[in-house]
């Protein structure tokens, strides 16, 4: 996997996403954008990969 390219890309969405939104973006936080997201996407590629059979049922959802 090419890091470069993949830091890159994340630079790219997080500029695009920023814009997008009208969010301000100091170039002192791009890091640590990068390494939240990079987690966030991490996780989530984790849940995505995680099979289930095809009679799993969502949970019920409690309310207070």
């Amino acid at each position: 996997k090419d890091t470069a390219m993949a830091d890159s890309k994340l630079d790219d969405f997080i500029a695009s996403a920023a814009a997008a939104l009208k969010l301000p973006l100091e170039p002192e936080w791009q890091g640590a954008i990068k390494a939240n997201l990079a987690v966030t996407l991490k996780h989530a590629s984790l849940v995505a990969e995680f099979a289930l059979p095809d009679e799993a049922e969502p949970a019920p959802i409690y309310k207070a």
